[in-house]
């Protein structure tokens, strides 16, 4: 089966993409594509074109009437016309990977279901804001569709059409709205750590850390947990 690895790339977050990438690939056993998610490429192929409009530092949604915090908050859900097959693995890009990922594909992913994510219960405070002071959204399921593996040969995954993709609403993207409740498989919660947030069993390790509120490198966020391994890492990329 062809597997693939889709990283979300905001330039905002350079550094925190080449970080993801970098400790993604320091674990591979196995050959598998990693690939960005770059929004000026995916608009000069013509399959990213929803309406957006600049409203101060804010990037706005104007199918959704809601901002946007990444540039890859909508195109994450192209991932399925982009890999054609197999099993494509999506995340953010402000993630610490701590595990061989070969692993996730061979023992974790389950092919009975279209999606398989962490069935977070995330809500943040009203008004609340992250990484450079943008607006925290409130939605069903928030996060869930930041590390989530689609199983691109599913049925129920032909909905996710360019043309689709295109015409939602985002929060409805984002809950999985083109599926059953049945359809969509559960990870344990070391597969989206989310820092200051998830709670693990004693003696369980994290495989995937999500700095989700601010990367170490934002005012605010040196200090919060897996930092120093997140500083160390891009010294190493950068090196």
């Amino acid at each position: 089966m062809k597997n693939s690895i889709w990283i979300g790339y905001d330039p905002r977050e350079a550094n925190a993409y080449a970080l993801a990438r970098f400790s993604t690939n320091k674990h591979l056993t196995q050959s598998i594509p990693i690939r960005g998610l770059v929004l000026s490429d995916l608009q000069k192929r013509k399959l990213y074109y929803r309406d957006m409009e600049q409203r101060g530092l804010q990037r706005w949604d104007v199918i959704s009437d809601a901002p946007m915090s990444t540039q890859f908050s909508i195109s994450r859900f192209l991932v399925p016309h982009l890999a054609e097959t197999g099993f494509a693995l999506f995340y953010d890009c402000d993630m610490l990977i701590r595990t061989n990922l070969v692993r996730f594909f061979e023992d974790v992913m389950k092919p009975e279901y279209a999606v398989m994510c962490v069935k977070h219960v995330h809500v943040p405070p009203k008004g609340a804001t992250k990484m450079d002071s943008q607006m925290q959204v409130r939605y069903e399921r928030k996060n869930w569709s930041s590390v989530m593996c689609f199983n691109v040969d599913h049925v129920a995954n032909n909905w996710l059409t360019v043309e689709n993709v295109h015409s939602v609403p985002g929060r409805d993207l984002h809950r999985f709205c083109w599926l059953d409740d049945s359809e969509i498989g559960e990870l344990p919660p070391e597969w989206n750590y989310l820092v200051g947030h998830t709670k693990l069993p004693k003696g369980v390790e994290p495989n995937i850390v999500h700095h989700t509120d601010g990367i170490p490198s934002m005012p605010g966020y040196e200090d919060t947990e897996y930092a120093d391994e997140w500083r160390t890492q891009l010294d190493q990329w950068a090196a």
